[in-house]
C-alpha cells in the first residue's frame, strides 16, 4: 500500500452541495497519515462549515486572502512546498476561472502559484457537466497538464440521473495513491487474471471455489499505481472495478482461456493470480435438476490448463503462477513451476482460514525460476502485491 504518512496535501473544496462529501474524503486522508491543509472558497463555506474540517483536519481552513493572519502569502508557498492539491468537488465556476487564468480568491490564486500536481474532481447537474463550454474547460485543464477525475454516474442532488456526482472518496484516494507513487513499472504492460471461475450444473447449481478475487485486484491495482498499463480479467466477485484500469469479466475456464489469449501477446508480464476451476461437468442440464431420493452422480472433466499452455507460448513474457497448497508446499509449488516453464510462482496455505482465500492479508512465499526462495510474512494482501512486483522487477533486470 502507498504510505502517505508525511505527504503534504491541499483540499481545495469550491460552492457544491457535494461539498459535504469532502469530509469523508478528508477522513481518508487523515487515516493515511496525510499532512492536510483545506482551504474552502467563500460559497464552499456556505455549505458546510470551515469549523467541521478544522475538527478533522486538526489545522486552520484558510477561506479569505486577507482576513487571517500570515494567508496574504500562504497562497504562493502552499501550492509549492505541497506534494498534491486536490479541489473536490470542483464546481463548473471554479474550473472556468483556473481554465482562463483567473485567481480572485485564495484558492484560484493558489492554483496559478503552483507547482505541485493538481487533482480535479469536478461534481455538478448532468446538463451543467455536459455544457459544451464545461468540456471545452476540462479539455484545455487537461492539455495543461491538470488532472481530472471524470465524476461518477447517478442520483444527483436534484434527484436526476445522469454523469456529474462527484466520485467516491476511495476512488478519489485511489488517484491519489497513483499519483503519489513512483511510476517505477511505466512501460510496462501487464495482465492480471483474478477471481474464481463457476462451471454450470444446471441453470441454478455451479461448481466453483473459494477464491474472492482479492490478490488479484490488489496486483492490478498496484501495477497501475506505479505506471503500468494493467488489463484484468476477472472471474465472479463483488468487488469494485480497480481505478484506471481495463476489466474483462468472465465466467467459466474457457472463458477465462479465451479472454487470456486474445489479450496476452503484447504484454510484458502475465500474473496468474485466478483460481481456476480445474473440473466442469460433463453434461450441464438446460433446466433446472429436481431433486431426488438418494446419491447423484456428476460426471467431471478437466477444465484447460492456461498456465500450462501460456507457458509453452510465452516467448519474452515474465510469466507468474499461484499456488494454492495444503500439504509440501514449497516442494509442490517448484514442481510447478518447473513443468508450466514459469518465471515466478507465489505459494500461499490454503489450510489457514486468516490469510489467503477470502482474506485481507496474506502470508506467501516467492520461488523463482533458478530455485531461490523468499518468505512474506503476514501482511495486507496490498503490501504483498508490491512485495511480488519488487520481484518481478528484479527478474525482468537481471
Amino acid at each position: 500500500m502507498v504510505n502517505l504518512t508525511g505527504k503534504k496535501i491541499v483540499l481545495g473544496i469550491t460552492g457544491s452541495i457535494a461539498a459535504y462529501k469532502s469530509v469523508e474524503l478528508l477522513r481518508h486522508l487523515k487515516k493515511a497519515d496525510a499532512a492536510v491543509k483545506v482551504v474552502m472558497t467563500a460559497n464552499a463555506a456556505r455549505f458546510v462549515t470551515p469549523l467541521t474540517f478544522e475538527a478533522l483536519s486538526g489545522t486552520r481552513v484558510i477561506c479569505d486572502m486577507f482576513s487571517q493572519d500570515g494567508t496574504s502569502i500562504d497562497h504562493v508557498s502552499l501550492g509549492q512546498e505541497s506534494d498534491l492539491i486536490i479541489i473536490a468537488p470542483a464546481t463548473a465556476n471554479f474550473l472556468a476561472k483556473i481554465a482562463h487564468g483567473l485567481g480572485d480568491d485564495f484558492l484560484s490564486t493558489l492554483i496559478l502559484a503552483a507547482t505541485a500536481k493538481i487533482l480535479i474532481c469536478p461534481a455538478m447537474h448532468k446538463e451543467m457537466y455536459s455544457n459544451q463550454i464545461v468540456q471545452a474547460n476540462i479539455l484545455s485543464l487537461k492539455e495543461r497538464d491538470f488532472i481530472v477525475m471524470d465524476p461518477e454516474q447517478g442520483m444527483l442532488a436534484s434527484g436526476a440521473i445522469g454523469l456529474g456526482r462527484f466520485p467516491d472518496p476511495s476512488a478519489i484516494m485511489e488517484g491519489i495513491r497513483h499519483l503519489l507513487t513512483d511510476h517505477d513499472l511505466e512501460g510496462l504492460k501487464v495482465l492480471v487474471t483474478a477471481g474464481p471461475t463457476i462451471e454450470h450444473i444446471d441453470p441454478v447449481r455451479i461448481v466453483t471455489n473459494r477464491s474472492t478475487g482479492k490478490m488479484g485486484y490488489a496486483l492490478a491495482r498496484a501495477a497501475w499505481r506505479r505506471g503500468a498499463e494493467v488489463t484484468l480479467v476477472t472471474g465472479p466477485s463483488h468487488l469494485d472495478p480497480p481505478q484506471g484500469i481495463q476489466m474483462i469479466k468472465v465466467k467459466t475456464a474457457e472463458e477465462m482461456r479465451e479472454a487470456v489469449f486474445n489479450n496476452y501477446r503484447d504484454r510484458d508480464v502475465v500474473i496468474k493470480a485466478a483460481a481456476v476451476s480445474d473440473y466442469r461437468p460433463l453434461r450441464s442440464a438446460q433446466g433446472k435438476e429436481k431433486r431426488k431420493k438418494g446419491p447423484i452422480k456428476v460426471e467431471m472433466v478437466p477444465t484447460p490448463d492456461i498456465l500450462a499452455e501460456l507457458g509453452k507460448n510465452k516467448g519474452d513474457i515474465s510469466l507468474v503462477g499461484f499456488a494454492a497448497e495444503t500439504t509440501d508446499h514449497i516442494a509442490n509449488a517448484t514442481d510447478k513451476m518447473r513443468s508450466k516453464n514459469l518465471d515466478l510462482i507465489v505459494v500461499n496455505d490454503a489450510s489457514r482460514e486468516d490469510r489467503g482465500f477470502a482474506a485481507d492479508s496474506n502470508e506467501v512465499w516467492m520461488i523463482d525460476r533458478k530455485g531461490k526462495e523468499e518468505a512474506v510474512p503476514l501482511m495486507s494482501k496490498e503490501d504483498v502485491a508490491d512485495r511480488i512486483l519488487d520481484k518481478i522487477k528484479g527478474l525482468r533486470t537481471e
